[in-house]
């Protein structure tokens, strides 16, 4: 099907305002690369996600979802078909019993935005992971953590769609979280929301807390270049950052993409890098870390395809 064809077509369930056409992905991922996605359209709710995807479905055309962008690598040649960026962004409190707090919290929700709100209504548990910059949908996907939680200490329950449009609900448990992992990052689900358990708290405290993580993330990360975030995983037995500094790759580029010299864990854009300079470093570490210490280092930023 043409373009022109397409966009009238989605004209029809999605207002126009919200859709895109050859839209630079730079402008919606961390990183700051990436080619045009040939729709890229906001979505506020699960109509219109539904709707999409049997459009997508029917007329057999590629379709990807994504939230923050801030753990993704977009391709030099950009993304065939539809994008579909998540706007559910609904955050809902109720009080669980005297101390538990429950929040039902919209996948589009970022955790920066959703750690404001909570130190507003006085609700701790949430601080360590208030400086990941992502939305919770994507935090659900990777299981992310920081300082010592990860989203699998705080998720009751998680709502989501399959491809065919039909919604479900997982426990934790049938949530299958790992270390930087869930039965989500298949991509074989849409995540829509999720509840959260979290407990009462002192805002002078939560504050604290926040203030204390947000310092030691502006002086130990680069947080001054765009990244996708820690770009490696961990792994088993070794922490692949220390092997990366040890190998002496601290600062080591490949056109516009260089290990930071501030965190060995973080490729960074320096201003001009493709996608092409991210992936040929990525390789040429993994190369080193395996020659160097006979150790296989895995990515932890996902590449969109």
């Amino acid at each position: 099907m043409e373009n022109n064809k397409i966009l009238e077509i989605l004209k029809k369930f999605i207002p126009e305002e919200r859709i895109k056409q050859n839209e630079s992905m730079k402008k919606h991922t961390s990183f700051k690369i990436g080619g045009p996605a040939e729709f890229f359209i906001k979505v506020n709710s699960i109509e219109e996600i539904q709707k999409l995807l049997k459009f997508s479905k029917e007329n057999e055309i590629p379709l990807i979802v994504v939230g923050n962008g801030s753990n993704l690598l977009v391709l030099d040649e950009g993304i065939k078909g539809i994008v579909i960026k998540l706007e559910l962004k609904e955050i809902e409190i109720q009080q669980e019993d005297k101390e538990r707090i429950k929040i039902t919290v919209g996948s589009g929700v970022p955790l920066g935005l959703l750690a404001q709100k909570l130190l507003k209504e006085e609700i701790s548990g949430f601080e360590e992971l208030s400086g990941i910059p992502g939305t919770i949908g994507g935090a659900i996907i990777m299981n992310a953590g920081a300082h010592g939680k990860e989203m699998k200490d705080i998720v009751t329950e998680v709502t989501v769609m399959d491809y065919n449009g039909k919604i479900q609900k997982f426990t934790n448990e049938q949530s299958k979280f790992e270390y930087r992992h869930s039965r989500f990052s298949n991509s074989e689900y849409i995540i829509l929301q999720s509840k959260l358990l979290l407990q009462r708290g002192s805002s002078d405290q939560i504050k604290e807390k926040m203030d204390e993580y947000a310092k030691y993330r502006k002086e130990k990360q680069p947080i001054e270049y765009p990244s996708a975030g820690s770009t490696f995983k961990r792994g088993e037995d070794f922490i692949t950052a220390k092997l990366i500094d040890e190998a002496g790759l601290k600062g080591y580029s490949i056109g516009g993409a260089q290990i930071s010299k501030k965190h060995a864990g973080f490729i960074i854009n320096t201003g001009n890098a493709t996608a092409k300079d991210v992936l040929d470093l990525v390789k040429y570490t993994q190369d080193k870390i395996l020659e160097k210490f006979g150790k296989k280092i895995e990515l932890e930023v996902k590449i969109a395809v």
